[in-house]
């Protein structure tokens, strides 16, 4: 038991002070993680609601078994791991049903790009990454948008790490094809 201060009875902290101390430090490392899991969600799905759900059930899992995180990995792998597990069981489940997208639903709350040209690319890119296998897609998310190591992407998805990279080399030189290949459309001049 540690004390401080004179009086043992003021400031102490026992092992079951400890223990709720390092819950309370893994619960924040796993809120600081949220917006990341939400960026990555939405940018697998496209669909900003069911990115939500989809990282609601993460954190839901995460808090359910957090007792099952081991401190030799980081809390962004293994969170990670857990919502590409859940997306993939999802996708699993959906087998063959149609996909309903409703990307017009949520026009409204998405900003204007403030330099068209800047929103075009963004948007061909966004394009192009649909193109993409699901393999490819997701080792480009999790490294280029997410910034994950290779390691940890190896571990996130499951896979060898020469696996993840060749996914990623095979995925961004197909984007590059998909990109310097895109039909672009004549301005029409206007008088």
């Amino acid at each position: 038991m540690l004390c401080v201060g004179r009086n043992p009875n003021l400031f102490t902290v026992g092992s079951q002070d400890r223990t709720r101390a390092g819950m309370t430090d893994k619960k924040d490392q796993i809120v600081d993680q949220i917006p990341h899991l939400r960026r990555y969600a939405s940018a697998l799905l496209r669909d900003r609601d069911a990115a939500d759900d989809l990282v609601q059930d993460c954190l839901a899992r995460a808090f359910d078994r957090l007792h099952l995180w081991q401190p030799s990995g980081t809390m962004r792998a293994w969170l990670f791991t857990i919502l590409h597990n859940l997306h993939v069981n999802q996708s699993r489940k959906r087998g063959r049903e149609p996909e309903i997208r409703t990307d017009t639903d949520n026009l409204e709350r998405q900003p204007a790009p403030s330099d068209q040209d800047t929103g075009l690319v963004a948007r061909d890119l966004v394009n192009a990454l649909d193109q993409l296998p699901e393999e490819q897609r997701i080792v480009i998310l999790l490294v280029g948008l997410e910034g994950l190591s290779y390691a940890d992407v190896a571990s996130v998805t499951g896979t060898p790490l020469g696996t993840v990279m060749s996914r990623l080399s095979r995925g961004r030189e197909r984007l590059r094809q998909i990109m310097d290949t895109q039909p672009t459309q004549p301005l029409r001049r206007v008088n």
